[in-house]
């Protein structure tokens, strides 16, 4: 496996721009490091990276073996998950990117529901909203993306899209609390609200709405922080909005309501990987697991039942 560890550092060193960080994470001198790239890049018969004045780039030659690596490393994962399966073991690893929207308990529910079936396999998330999910699938990051709202990306495989409606959230004091079903948006923007910042799919959501029904707010509070924004309409009587899945299931001195549909389209919700890029079996069976938790819609009936 010398070679796998070679491609390794190469992918280190693209990420990182240095010869001298990447040396320093592997436990590697600088000189040894650069020895191990040019005697790959004499094998190759070709340079693949450029000295620039601030480290180490990519050339043109470097993009493609770059991509290789990807793929192959990629590869070498799924074909470990399937040996270990032969063995009767689930092992690997999974690389998830998701929206703020799922870290609160649906993708921590998700995960210990599955590691309960299969203790040996890991897992990372990061918490990536709209575009940046989708940018970390591009860049080989994660194996799987479950984004709201994303942009067009043809690079994209939709394994499963679901939708939620947007729900107005507020303190369980808050005159609207006392109303039960939907609420209008203009009723909502009688009150200060707390919107999530632009780089959330949820803001461009509603402006798009505000805009078609000629509304304007009375903004309190921005944040790209869902948890900060839940946690302020506890303390003001102001209103935010969520998707159900984004909710506590815990919401103490929360009240939520879903947005009249005649407003305000539902959500979407997207689960997605790399197109041309083969799952190993671990993060497969994740997402056919993930897929069913949102199909099945469970938090969408209980966001606003209290």
């Amino acid at each position: 496996m010398r070679h796998v560890r070679t491609l390794a550092m190469i992918a280190d060193v693209a990420k990182s721009g240095s010869i001298r960080r990447t040396a320093e994470r592997l436990n590697l001198t600088p000189s040894a490091l650069t020895r191990r790239i040019q005697d790959f890049e004499h094998e190759l018969g070709t340079e693949i990276f450029e000295r620039v004045p601030h480290g180490m780039r990519l050339n043109a030659a470097g993009e493609l073996v770059l991509r290789h690596i990807r793929d192959q490393m990629s590869d070498l994962e799924r074909v470990r998950s399937q040996l270990a399966d032969l063995s009767g073991v689930r092992r690997g690893h999974v690389a998830v990117a998701c929206s703020q929207a799922f870290a609160d308990h649906v993708l921590p529910d998700e995960v210990n529901a599955y590691r309960a079936q299969h203790p040996l396999v890991s897992f990372t998330v990061q918490v990536r909203d709209h575009s940046h999910g989708i940018d970390a699938l591009i860049a080989y990051e994660v194996d799987l993306a479950l984004v709201l709202q994303p942009p067009p990306a043809p690079e994209m495989h939709v394994m499963m899209s679901s939708e939620q409606p947007l729900c107005a959230l507020m303190g369980a004091d808050h005159p609207l609390a006392a109303q039960p079903g939907p609420v209008r948006l203009r009723d909502c923007f009688r009150y200060p609200v707390a919107l999530p910042d632009r780089s959330l799919a949820i803001r461009h959501h509603l402006e798009a709405a505000a805009v078609r029904a000629d509304l304007a707010w009375s903004i309190a509070l921005e944040s790209g922080s869902l948890e900060l924004l839940r946690n302020y309409v506890r303390r003001e009587h102001a209103v935010s909005f969520q998707i159900p899945s984004g909710i506590p299931a815990d919401r103490r001195g929360l009240h939520a309501r879903p947005i009249d549909g005649r407003d305000l389209a539902p959500v979407l919700i997207v689960l997605g990987h790399l197109r041309g890029r083969r799952l190993s079996i671990a993060a497969a069976k994740f997402a056919d697991q993930i897929a069913r938790r949102l199909h099945g819609h469970d938090t969408a009936g209980q966001a606003w039942s209290g």
